[in-house]
């Protein structure tokens, strides 16, 4: 678990290189804030009581995506180089098959450093915001959000197996990880009472995040995942938060359904796989 003064060093650092740089990183705040094994997922570097240099670990099933900064004024000297080594040693030791390394699309220091390390481009992902005023109408009464239970597990299970290519066995890790992290809540997409979909909800100082949305194969194209989105977005902007999710940006049917919702893009993120080994 990361103290509290970890913690604030850490957005002390992140405004910094974000306002610098003009950027905006993906540090998953959510699994910051909860982070409960004593595994080294997050990496230091201090010069006195300064955090200069910070690298966080973030498991997906057998997949760990890395992401980072380090302050301006100690770039070029090989720290990001160490805490990325340090970091990739421990992932390859616990048997990740997958390590990913992410930096925001237009930050020039990221990208000179991925050109200088071995790896190959895996996807971009978009950050897009849900814009206030936006309308939101519902037009299937039957469809409809509830809280998850433990009975719903199997059901989310096939849904991270079927929607988003886990295999069982890491669905399966990787569900009972997240269910472990008290910053979110988990809902269940409902057609008439029948199960169809899943989404967690992160909200936190003013901003909510809508993550892991999917809609069984079977059920897309029918609305579910429109009228469902709807709901979730009023979730956050009736509490007055302002309400962000992610996309892969080559998912067309995602992206449509998103903006004809309300949501526009920000940011994005680009992702490579470190090492030059082929799947």
């Amino acid at each position: 678990m990361l103290s509290a003064k970890q913690l604030t060093s850490i957005k002390k650092l992140q405004t910094l290189c974000e306002k610098e740089d003009s950027i905006q990183l993906k540090l998953n705040w959510d699994m910051l804030e909860s982070r409960t094994q004593n595994e080294p997922h997050d990496y230091f570097k201090y010069e006195g009581e300064e955090l200069i240099a910070f690298l966080g670990l973030y498991g997906f099933g057998s997949k760990i995506e890395l992401c980072g900064m380090v302050h301006p004024s100690y770039r070029r000297k090989g720290l990001f180089t160490q805490l990325v080594q340090k970091a990739t040693d421990y992932a390859k030791s616990k048997g990740y098959r997958k390590i990913l390394l992410n930096y925001p699309l237009n930050s020039s220091s990221g990208e000179a450093f991925v050109n200088n390390i071995p790896h190959q481009y895996e996807m971009t992902e978009y950050q897009m915001k849900w814009e206030e005023g936006s309308e939101l109408q519902l037009s299937d009464p039957s469809v409809s959000l509830r809280p998850a239970s433990e009975t719903d597990l199997t059901l989310e299970i096939q849904l991270d197996v079927q929607c988003f290519g886990f295999s069982e066995d890491d669905a399966v890790l990787y569900n009972q990880r997240i269910k472990e992290e008290d910053l979110q809540d988990f809902y269940i997409v409902e057609q008439n009472g029948v199960g169809v979909g899943k989404l967690r909800f992160s909200e936190l100082e003013g901003d909510a995040w809508i993550y892991g949305f999917a809609v069984l194969p079977a059920y897309q194209g029918k609305g579910i995942g429109r009228n469902a989105l709807i709901q979730a977005v009023k979730l956050g902007s009736e509490s007055g938060s302002s309400v962000y999710l992610e996309v892969e940006a080559k998912n067309e049917r995602a992206l449509s359904l998103y903006t004809s919702v309300g949501f526009q893009i920000i940011g994005a993120q680009a992702y490579v796989k470190y090492g030059n080994e082929r799947e």
